[in-house]
């Protein structure tokens, strides 16, 4: 991920699994692609796929983690060191997202392979797993994600629908809005920049006449599409 990505807070992830299958000189590569938040969900997967396919010689994986990528990690699993895990894991972190951006994450790939009893040699391997993952993360569909500080506005209950389409209008993310006997409260997510937070200020206070002050909730990852 590049700083600037890292700075306006946002990533790409990919939605839930995603299978493909490559044979390559008789040999089987299954690779599952999924995502992952954490290392126990990464070693799960890794785990479910060995009793899925328990008659495979090879469950080699490799995963990415975190906003920053701050985890990644790759195993060989029999394989001759540094023929399949860091292929898999280098297919990860060079892939370009949206808009060029090398900022995959929150990620697990793990190839397994049926062996098809002809050699491929170090090289053959690395570019066997180096393509298994890359194909596999070629037809997966991906999702942008993006820390968001999210925001509650007081309302009136004749108010709050107005309110609601006002913002929809001007670009502001509205995740909901919670009626209770004394009001409503609208739930927005901003993007967590200074400049973000400073038009929204300034549209809220022109369309209420000032009359609602937002209330920090914190922050949120959320999925863009």
């Amino acid at each position: 991920m590049s700083d600037i990505d890292a700075a306006a807070g946002r990533y790409t992830t990919i939605a839930g699994e995603h299978r493909s299958e490559l044979e390559i000189k008789r040999s089987r590569f299954i690779t599952v692609l999924r995502r992952t938040e954490t290392e126990e969900q990464a070693r799960a997967l890794v785990a479910e796929l060995r009793r899925e396919f328990h008659d495979a010689r090879h469950h080699c994986s490799a995963f990415v983690l975190g906003p920053g990528r701050e985890v990644q990690r790759s195993n060989d699993d029999g394989e001759p060191s540094g023929t399949a895990g860091l292929p898999m894991l280098e297919a990860l972190t060079k892939r370009e997202t949206f808009g060029g951006a090398t900022d995959l994450s929150d990620i697990t790939a793990v190839t397994v392979r049926y062996f098809g009893g002809i050699l491929l040699g170090a090289g053959g391997l690395v570019r066997a797993y180096s393509e298994s993952v890359s194909s596999a993360v070629a037809t997966a569909r991906f999702v942008r994600r993006r820390r968001m500080q999210l925001y509650g506005i007081a309302a009136g209950h004749s108010a709050a629908g107005r309110l609601e389409n006002d913002l929809r209008a001007a670009g502001v993310s509205v995740l909901g809005t919670d009626y209770s006997a004394s009001g409503a409260q609208l739930r927005v997510a901003l993007p967590d920049t200074a400049d973000a937070l400073a038009t929204f200020h300034s549209r809220l206070a022109a369309m209420t006449a000032g009359a609602s002050d937002p209330v920090p909730l914190g922050t949120k990852w959320i999925d863009l599409d």
